[in-house]
């Protein structure tokens, strides 16, 4: 965790209101942090459905590994959450800390131990201590208390600069629901799936296949669409969590994700996966510029994807977005490298709304002058046009510093 802030970090936090059926509380486990909260315990009341996305990497964590199994049960009472270590790579004896953690956690609660979750973040192949959580799970379960979700976000958070939070509120039949999010990430992100770490949390009833369903397809055009460092992450964790309290205020029961009545909550819940998102991204480690590269004029949405996320992971693009430079030929080899339909002659670049390549060649009317200014924006949206067809799609990344390396090059030690 760093005591400078991105410059890039949202200028407004907003007030998280309380989700009826949540309740948070955080401690000091020490776990591998001094003097700062590194263990998070959410309780959700019986009945709270739970849905969840995983990283598709082949190493994945252990505690990655029990919610997948977990998460057949459909239900959840408690979700444990500890930064400094991502019991990764681990073995036998991550296993057995993400067994024990859970046997002290449904003790606590009062709850099968498949009714818990779990996520882990911080240095991997380092044994994580579960006997650590002895007694200080049992002291938070008596002190949650329903509200603070930013000290909760400010627990799980790693190399992060600043909590990531964001919320919503919307109508789902007579009654008003709420949806609430937090979130982790700085490095190490190139999600196949959701960030390193993520937690929805709403009083909607909505039954956990179709819960599922919307999460599945949330993640696609937010943190699918998300990039640090082109790195998937060992414990990617996205989990959502449906308590149904509303359901005494006149919303109704939702079973189908397709079902007509969500159309407004569904719109609601991506705006808060997008700004979580977001928040990612403006936090890349040692970021200075938040990248929005749109590539349109693709064959198809997928091959626009690939095309943007070449561009996004290039270290020549983001390194020149450091050094504010319009190094369009760095992203003509980003986009010839990606393996997708392209052709060089029709292809269009503009970097904050000024086109600097024009089929195929340096666009006639460019201004060196008027580009470099443009380049000293905190926020550089490249838009790169293919011209062959209707596919679009749009990524988020940002520049890669000096800092980054610094961050890095002793993170372990």
């Amino acid at each position: 965790m760093s005591s400078t802030v991105s410059p890039l970090a949202p200028k407004h936090v907003p007030d998280m209101p309380v989700i009826a059926g949540v309740r948070l509380a955080t401690a000091e486990a020490g776990i591998r942090y001094k003097n700062r909260t590194d263990v998070l315990l959410a309780v959700m009341d019986k009945g709270t459905a739970v849905a969840g996305v995983f990283t598709k990497s082949k190493c994945p964590s252990a505690p990655v590994e029990w919610c997948r199994a977990k998460l057949k049960g459909g239900k959840a009472r408690a979700l444990v959450v500890n930064s400094g270590n991502a019991n990764a790579f681990t073995g036998k004896t991550g296993r057995a800390s993400t067994a024990l953690t859970a046997k002290i956690a449904a003790k606590a609660v009062g709850c099968s131990e498949g009714e818990i979750f779990l996520a882990s973040t911080g240095v991997i192949g380092e044994p994580l201590d579960a006997t650590k959580f002895d007694g200080v799970l049992g002291r938070l379960a008596e002190t949650a208390a329903p509200g603070d979700y930013l000290t909760a976000a400010k627990a799980i958070m790693t190399t992060d600069t600043f909590p990531k939070v964001a919320t919503a509120t919307v109508k789902l039949g007579k009654a008003k629901v709420t949806i609430n999010g937090m979130a982790k990430g700085a490095g190490m992100i190139a999600p196949d799936m959701a960030t390193m770490l993520s937690f929805i949390f709403t009083d909607a009833p909505i039954a956990p296949a179709a819960l599922q369903a919307l999460l599945k397809s949330g993640v696609e055009d937010t943190f699918n669409a998300v990039t640090i460092d082109g790195d998937t992450s060992t414990s990617d964790t996205l989990l959502a969590f449906a308590t149904g309290a509303a359901a005494e205020h006149g919303a109704p029961k939702i079973s189908r994700a397709s079902d007509p009545r969500l159309k407004a909550f569904v719109k609601a819940f991506n705006q808060v996966l997008a700004n979580l998102s977001e928040q990612v991204a403006r936090d890349g480690e040692g970021a200075r510029k938040l990248v929005e590269i749109t590539v349109e004029g693709a064959k198809t949405k997928a091959s626009a994807r690939k095309i943007a996320m070449s561009i996004a992971n290039s270290p020549l693009v983001k390194t020149a977005i450091a050094g504010e430079d319009a190094n369009w030929g760095r992203v003509v080899m980003a986009v010839g490298k990606a393996g997708e339909p392209a052709d060089r002659d029709k292809l269009s670049i503009s970097f904050n709304g000024i086109r600097v390549a024009k089929s195929g060649a340096r666009d006639p009317s460019y201004d060196e002058a008027q580009v470099s200014e443009a380049m000293k924006a905190p926020e550089i949206a490249i838009l790169v046009s293919l011209g062959l067809g209707k596919g679009r799609d749009r990524v988020l990344t940002c520049d890669l510093t000096k800092e980054y390396v610094a961050i890095n090059g002793d993170y372990r030690s």
